[in-house]
């Protein structure tokens, strides 16, 4: 007997904005929205959603009143074809906590934590897609063979809708931009 998967209609068409905003947080979880279509996350480990954690925490504690960090939510980086991404971390102006979606113009920062399965959408396909977008920040990290994270950093040139290198950082961040955040990854 074999056991076939069945992936459901939905993930075979494209998918409106008015079709996702009509999902649940459940039927959303999970899966990205790229030119129109589902694209299933890699269900990252324990550690990497530890990273992420600790890292939203740091941010939060850090932005002052005017930003907020969280784990796990949509960035709407374009209605049409609608794609939409799902930073392990976001920075995102105070104001909007109640809108929804949230889009590129209330985001400051975006990390992407480095996940078996991920690495090519996080350092190619992503970087791209958030720099046209138009985000400030972009935050990447990488789980070395010695277990002490690195984090690489990167500035948005808005000239040129392209990231240019920023610092990079070996366990512990101790950033000035785009606010002045210092934590230890390397606990871990």
């Amino acid at each position: 007997m074999t056991s076939e998967r069945v992936t459901p209609a939905w993930m075979h068409s494209q998918i409106s904005a008015e079709q996702y905003d009509s999902w649940s947080e459940e039927q959303c979880a999970g899966i990205e929205i790229v030119d129109g279509m589902a694209v299933v996350r890699p269900n990252a480990a324990k550690r990497p959603k530890r990273l992420a954690r600790i890292l939203a925490n740091a941010l939060d504690a850090a932005a002052g009143p005017d930003w907020n960090a969280d784990t796990d939510f949509d960035v709407r980086l374009q209605d049409v074809p609608l794609t939409n991404r799902r930073p392990d971390v976001i920075v995102y102006r105070a104001e909007t906590i109640d809108l929804t979606p949230t889009r590129p113009e209330h985001v400051l920062l975006v990390v992407e934590v480095v996940s078996p399965g991920s690495e090519t959408t996080d350092r190619i396909v992503k970087v791209d897609q958030y720099a046209k977008a138009g985000i400030p920040f972009y935050w990447r990290v990488e789980q070395a063979a010695t277990g002490i994270p690195i984090v690489h950093t990167y500035v948005l040139d808005p000239a040129v809708k392209a990231y240019k290198d920023g610092e990079m950082f070996t366990g512990v961040i101790k950033a000035a931009v785009p606010f002045p955040v210092t934590v230890d990854l390397g606990v871990v």
